[in-house]
């Protein structure tokens, strides 16, 4: 008998020192956790200290808590209640700690702003074998016009925002764009003309990506890339259209002498702003690029009897449809430089049917700040002749002068006529 007793003292012991051994680790994980939600709240270390806090929990629950394995990957808040609910019961100041945390967004990291400044560089062109847009997981191709068919722009079809996306636009699936953004009777009405009173250039042209080539581009001769096409564009609007345009042949996508696309954004913005800055009359800012295709695609259309290649406007939103604005890439004329796009889609859609592939928006910034009247061009591909891209310039030269000058008369250029289909 006493030695049964004493059995079950043991035992008894036994249990009620694991017990206490169970109590001090989940003690300990809580006062681990409890100090890190206080750096939070300082402010310190923000994206380490989540890091940190997924990796113990984890430990925690296999180690400690097996019993609450069931719960699925990427779910760890409904443990972090169950935990938190258990602590008010252990520790009193956990409830005031609760009740006066702050509350935190996502944000990104330096590290992460980084990589959307190199991704914002090389995904304007992203396509797949058969040269349609990569749109992430969600494919959504987009189809190459190939012929002038006319599409109806009266604004009663325009108000429809299923029919405005489903023929004008493609929407990168990161990104989310709804009828108030793409409200076409506020984004039409807009003002998109210059003021061409007094001295000094309207129009700046640029290039992000100078080093883009063409099918015949012959290596060493700058004028055969899209800095000699953005030369030429240039040239239309000052010479024929008496737009006043300066053209910049920055360089920013070398770096010590290789092709290095991921910071092209971020180092050209500084000079840009600068040339604004001792250019204070240009309203308009083009950063004039070529798209990226497979080698089976031809952008390319027929327009007054001669082959020219297709353009894409091109519309970066600062936001992306999982952490919503984008705050450090802050963007004051995403309407204006929608209302631009969408103003020389339906102004070349009535001019110069097939000439312009739809819009696409994506949630980067992709520089477009700088003005109102911004825009990002994807002129041809690198499929496209030298002599197509010079084409499509004197059809995208008429389209500018249309809206920014709201002029309907055709215009001529030197031996080519430039007219309505």
């Amino acid at each position: 008998m006493q030695t049964a007793v004493l059995r079950w003292s043991d035992d008894v012991g036994q249990k009620q020192r694991i017990s206490r051994i169970i109590i001090v680790i989940i003690l300990g994980i809580l006062a681990v956790y409890a100090c890190m939600h206080i750096r939070v709240s300082l402010g310190i270390e923000k994206r380490s200290q989540t890091r940190i806090n997924r990796i113990l929990m984890d430990q925690a629950k296999r180690s400690y808590l097996t019993g609450f394995a069931y719960i699925e990957e990427g779910k760890e808040e409904s443990l972090k209640d169950w935990v938190t609910e258990a602590a008010m019961g252990f520790i009193p100041l956990g409830t005031y700690v609760e009740g006066k945390e702050a509350s935190h967004t996502d944000v990104e990291d330096q590290e992460t702003y980084q990589m959307i400044l190199a991704q914002q560089a090389n995904d304007e062109n992203a396509v797949d074998e058969n040269g349609q847009l990569i749109l992430n997981d969600d494919p959504v191709p987009e189809v190459v016009q190939t012929s002038g068919t006319p599409i109806d722009t009266s604004m009663e079809n325009l108000m429809n925002y299923e029919y405005l996306v489903g023929n004008f636009y493609t929407i990168d699936s990161n990104t989310m764009a709804d009828p108030e953004l793409l409200n076409a009777e506020k984004l039409m009405g807009k003002d998109m003309t210059i003021d061409q009173s007094g001295d000094g250039p309207r129009v700046l042209i640029y290039h992000t990506h100078s080093q883009e080539a063409f099918a015949d581009s012959v290596e060493g001769d700058v004028n055969t890339t899209i800095v000699g096409i953005g030369s030429y564009l240039t040239e239309l609007l000052n010479n024929t259209y008496g737009i006043q345009t300066l053209h910049h042949e920055g360089v920013y996508d070398l770096v010590n002498g290789q092709l290095d696309r991921s910071m092209a954004y971020e180092l050209a913005e500084p000079e840009i702003q600068a040339i604004l800055q001792e250019n204070p009359s240009i309203e308009v800012v083009i950063d004039l690029h070529r798209d990226g295709v497979a080698e089976g695609t031809h952008l390319v259309t027929e327009i007054n009897g001669k082959p020219t290649a297709q353009i894409m406007f091109f519309n970066g939103l600062s936001r992306t449809r999982a952490n919503g604005n984008i705050s450090y890439l802050p963007n004051p004329y995403i309407e204006d430089n929608l209302a631009f796009s969408l103003q020389l889609q339906i102004a070349a859609t009535n001019q110069f049917p097939g000439f312009t592939r739809h819009i696409y928006l994506r949630g980067y910034r992709y520089n477009m700040h700088f003005k109102p009247k911004t825009l990002l061009v994807e002129a041809g591909a690198q499929t496209n002749t030298v002599e197509e891209m010079r084409n499509a310039m004197e059809i995208l030269a008429a389209t500018l002068h249309n809206v920014l000058v709201k002029s309907n008369t055709p215009q001529q250029t030197t031996g080519i006529e430039i007219e309505a289909q």
